[in-house]
């Protein structure tokens, strides 16, 4: 097993999303009896159902318990089992799927204000992402702005299929104001279910929207880069969550190869897609979608073509791995010392304020 290094720093944990009656106290009044008014109980998750293998590790589970609904046990079994150094929670809440962008607005909010009182007052060890309506991008950003006052947010959440392409110019509001608190955008694997998961419709099983999650994150990096995202955001450092990276190495290829020749269709897009996603985007560890053979997988970091692009993750709860192993076998202690630590560091400012 790949042993982690000290001070490692673990880039995506699940909190299990709220009930709304938990949230009732940190939502404004209007929205707390619109609640009560409508009977609305429960916001389906943007990730798995929580009763699905994927969703929990089968020593992770706790019982009836929602898999990550226990701080303390979150906590034990994945901030001190691992020894990390900090943890970022990504709370996969189902606000962004809410059709009114006010509601919607009203509920993100609550929720990272629920993150802030209920997970980060209780171990100095974590951080969290600002989770937004990203259908309502200048709403989005007046979020952004209020919950980036605390520190301890390091990241902007968003589902990696919405209701538009992320490139497009409508979203732009969501990476200025990101980029102005100097904090990293993560898409992460899940969908508003604005439309279907797939490029052929909508399929019927489980087994079919998680492997289509690989086909979004290359369609939503091309979008980002043919749109002129990164050139019209220098500072703006995008991540992706629970993307797997086996794909990158042939996309990439496709895609540069496709930029040379048709350049004249997006001039703003001045350097090949491959040197911007190695020097812009980041990709957590978990699941890691490669062979365990050793040497298949130094091919397939040879083929990325980086050694700063990968972040550590658990993805815990989800069972990407069993035991300790989160990291592949075989990789030197270099190149771990970078994912678990410096590639941690340099991608999320905020986690080195204080420290010497």
């Amino acid at each position: 097993m790949t042993a982690l290094p000290p001070g490692a720093i673990d880039c995506d944990l699940h909190p299990a999303p709220p009930s709304v009656a938990a949230l009732l106290p940190y939502l404004e009044p209007h929205w707390a009896d619109a609640a009560g008014h409508r009977g609305l109980h429960e916001l389906e998750t943007i990730a798995w159902p929580p009763n699905a293998p994927l969703s929990c590790r089968p020593d992770w589970r706790d019982g009836a318990a929602r898999p990550g609904s226990d701080p303390e046990r979150l906590i034990g079994d994945a901030v001190d089992g691992f020894g990390t150094r900090y943890a970022i929670l990504n709370c996969l809440y189902g606000a962004p799927m809410l059709y009114s962008e006010d509601m919607a607005a009203g509920f993100t909010r609550a929720l990272n204000d629920w993150l802030r009182a209920e997970w980060l007052d209780r171990d100095p060890r974590l951080r969290a992402s600002i989770l937004v309506p990203p259908h309502a991008p200048e709403l989005a950003a007046e979020e952004i702005g209020r919950a980036a006052q605390d520190r301890r947010f390091v990241q902007v959440l968003l589902p990696v299929m919405g209701e538009t392409p992320p490139g497009r110019r409508i979203n732009w509001p969501v990476y200025a104001a990101a980029e102005r608190a100097g904090l990293p955008v993560a898409f992460h694997a899940g969908s508003a279910y604005r439309h279907p998961p797939t490029p052929v419709g909508w399929p019927s099983y489980l087994a079919e929207d998680y492997a289509a999650q690989a086909t979004a994150f290359q369609s939503a990096l091309t979008s980002l880069i043919a749109e002129g995202v990164f050139q019209k955001f220098p500072d703006l450092t995008v991540v992706f969550a629970e993307s797997g990276v086996a794909w990158l190495p042939a996309h990439l290829w496709r895609l540069a190869k496709y930029w040379r020749g048709l350049r004249m269709e997006v001039p703003w897009v001045d350097r090949s897609p491959e040197e911007i996603v190695r020097e812009r985007v980041r990709f957590t560890i978990q699941p890691f979608d490669a062979p365990e053979e050793p040497d298949a997988v130094a091919r397939l970091l040879d083929h990325i073509g980086s050694d700063d692009m990968l972040l550590f993750a658990t993805d815990y709860p989800h069972w990407q791995f069993d035991g300790m192993g989160a990291l592949p076998e075989g990789l030197p202690e270099t190149l771990v010392q970078r994912i678990a630590v410096d590639n941690p560091l340099n991608t999320y400012p905020r986690l080195g304020e204080g420290e010497p």
